[in-house]
C-alpha cells in the first residue's frame, strides 16, 4: 500500500516505496540517487549487461574511413562510449571527425559526444527514432550516414532516411544481453514481501524484454497482481512492456532520467 502523504514527509515523496532499478551496473547511479534524494528505498538489480559486439570490424572500417561520411547518429552514452574506445584503440583522433554533422537522441548523448570535444548539431524534440528521423528528413538527401548502435535495435532511422535519399551504414558498436546472474536475486527479491519492490522503472524496451526474460511472463503479471507498478520512460518502452502483456503505470513526459523520476512520482 502506497504510504499517505502528509506534512511530514511531502517534501520526501517517495517516502516508503521501494524502487527496483533495472539499469545496467555502470549506470544506475543517477536514477538510483534521485529517488533516494526523495526518500525511496532502492533495490538495484540489472536487466541489462552491455556487451563487446559480436566483431568490432565494421566499427573500425567506418571509423578508419570516416571521412567519407557526412553525418554520424548516435542514439545512446553506450554507443558514444563504445565509438570513442574503438577510436582510441585505432588511434584516431577526434579531430577526424570534426566534418561530420551529428545528431544525438536525448540531453545524455548530446554531453557524452561534447565531452569529447565535437559540437552536436541536432537533437530532436523528443528522444526516440521518429523524432530524429523528422528532424534529419530534409537534410540528409544524397548524403552519406554512419549510424552507429546496440545489434539489436528498431529500424526506423535507417529504413526512414533512406527513403529520404541518403546512405546509411549501419555498424554495431555494442550489444545487449540478459544479465543471468540477476535472474534468482530477482525472482526472490519479487517473492520476499519485506524487499519486494513496489515500482519497478524500465528506461529502455531491451529492459522490458529481459524483465521478463529473467523472471518469466507468469511471475511478472504476478508481481503487478501483487500491487507492483511500472513506470517507463517514454512511448517506445510503453509499448514494449504493453506488447508482453504488462501494464504501464506511469510514462515519463519528458524522456530523460530526471523525467521518468517526476513519473515515479506521480504513482
Amino acid at each position: 500500500m502506497t504510504p499517505r502523504k502528509t506534512s511530514k514527509n511531502k517534501h520526501l515523496p517517495l517516502i516508503g516505496q521501494r524502487i527496483l532499478i533495472g539499469r545496467a551496473k555502470h549506470q544506475a547511479n543517477a536514477l538510483s540517487e534521485q529517488v533516494k534524494a526523495l526518500g525511496a528505498q532502492v533495490l538495484q538489480i540489472p536487466f541489462i549487461e552491455i556487451s563487446k559486439p559480436r566483431s568490432y570490424r565494421p566499427l573500425d572500417e567506418a571509423l578508419v574511413n570516416i571521412q567519407n561520411y557526412d553525418w554520424l547518429i548516435l542514439t545512446s552514452v553506450n554507443g558514444v562510449e563504445a565509438v570513442w574506445e574503438r577510436m582510441k584503440k585505432l588511434r584516431l583522433s577526434a579531430s577526424r571527425l570534426k566534418h561530420l554533422k551529428i545528431a544525438a537522441i536525448g540531453p545524455a548523448t548530446k554531453k557524452a559526444i561534447e565531452a569529447q570535444g565535437l559540437k552536436v548539431h541536432i537533437v530532436p524534440k523528443q528522444y526516440v527514432a521518429e523524432s530524429v528521423v523528422k528532424s534529419l528528413h530534409k537534410r540528409v538527401a544524397g548524403k552519406r550516414v554512419l549510424l552507429a548502435r546496440a545489434r539489436v535495435a528498431r529500424d526506423v532511422i535507417p529504413r526512414e532516411l533512406r527513403k529520404a535519399g541518403s546512405t546509411v551504414d549501419v555498424v554495431e558498436a555494442y550489444e545487449t544481453v540478459v544479465p543471468k546472474s540477476s535472474r534468482d536475486r530477482l525472482r526472490k527479491a519479487l517473492r520476499d514481501p519485506k524487499r519486494c519492490p513496489t515500482i519497478a522503472t524500465f528506461t529502455s524496451s531491451s529492459m522490458a524484454r529481459n524483465f521478463v526474460a529473467l523472471v518469466g511472463a507468469h511471475a511478472a503479471q504476478a508481481a503487478v497482481n501483487k500491487g507492483l507498478r511500472l513506470a517507463s520512460i517514454g512511448s517506445i518502452t510503453s509499448a514494449t512492456l504493453r506488447e508482453l502483456g504488462l501494464p504501464v503505470h506511469a510514462e515519463a513526459k519528458k524522456f530523460t532520467i530526471p523525467g521518468l523520476v517526476r513519473a515515479v512520482q506521480r504513482l
